[in-house]
């Protein structure tokens, strides 16, 4: 059963992730999104994109630890061992967050419902998160079946909330609403009503603005953390130089200031 559904329209590509049949993330699902992020990435006629969950009440629930389970089985009867120095295993997800995380276009999580584990993981490779209100939980909670969140959370969730309250988060294995989490800084915005009709209309928006200074911008604030400050300021500046010569910029700097002067 297909677990990845897209569809684009003005610009916007709409991915769908799961079913009411099929809540949890699972092998098959990363490869399909990572075919799909893959896709999205090349097609210059998508200028942002959406993620949203396919079953009311859910975005993702967690990843199905019924193949945790199996997947652990396997490698203690191979008798494989894991340290600082092994060769970290690869899988079709990690390749789909952090090709969301990277390529130059604006990715929404629309969290329509519970937002666990490896969904959270997912959604916090997004640019912008938008959650529904109501009776709904995200968090990494982990720990409580002895393991720790393996699809990027331990490295993600500090760049968000910052270190204290991620390990607080994570150690304790909390659970929050969709308010605590804008609270926390967790999500952006907690929609009036429904995530993916807010989503979609912030989407229009990014889809409305100038693709270059966007990819720019995306480039600019994801790498600011791993590099110095005066490295990040040159390339700032190099890549403000580069928008500004371009028709899109010009011309909408012109429009800018006929307006000013029209308010004389």
């Amino acid at each position: 059963m297909q677990q990845v559904k897209m569809v684009k329209d003005h610009g916007i590509a709409l991915v769908t992730i799961g079913t009411p049949k099929s809540i949890y993330l699972t092998a098959e699902t990363g490869d399909e999104l990572d075919a799909v992020t893959r896709e999205i990435e090349s097609d210059q006629s998508v200028r942002a994109v959406v993620f949203t969950g396919g079953s009311p009440g859910v975005f993702i629930q967690h990843y199905s630890v019924q193949e945790l389970v199996s997947i652990a089985e396997q490698l203690r009867a191979s008798g494989v061992r894991f340290d600082e120095r092994s060769e970290p295993q690869s899988f079709s997800l990690d390749s789909a967050c952090s090709r969301v995380e990277t390529m130059p276009k604006p990715a929404i999580a629309a969290i329509n419902g519970n937002c666990m584990g490896g969904g959270l993981e997912f959604a916090l490779c997004c640019d912008i998160r938008i959650v529904e209100d109501g009776p709904y939980q995200l968090g990494l909670p982990e720990v409580t079946v002895g393991i720790l969140p393996g699809g990027g959370g331990t490295q993600r969730l500090p760049r968000v909330v910052g270190t204290a309250r991620a390990l607080e988060f994570m150690l304790l294995g909390r659970r929050f609403t969709p308010r605590e989490a804008a609270a926390f800084g967790l999500v952006n915005e907690v929609a009036q009503g429904k995530a993916l009709e807010r989503a979609m209309e912030v989407a229009g928006q990014l889809a409305s603005q100038s693709p270059r200074a966007m990819a720019h911008i995306k480039r600019l604030a994801r790498s600011a953390m791993q590099k110095p400050l005066d490295e990040g300021l040159r390339l700032e500046r190099n890549l403000l130089m580069d928008l500004m010569t371009t028709d899109w910029a010009i011309d909408a700097m012109k429009a800018y200031v006929r307006g000013l002067e029209g308010q004389k």
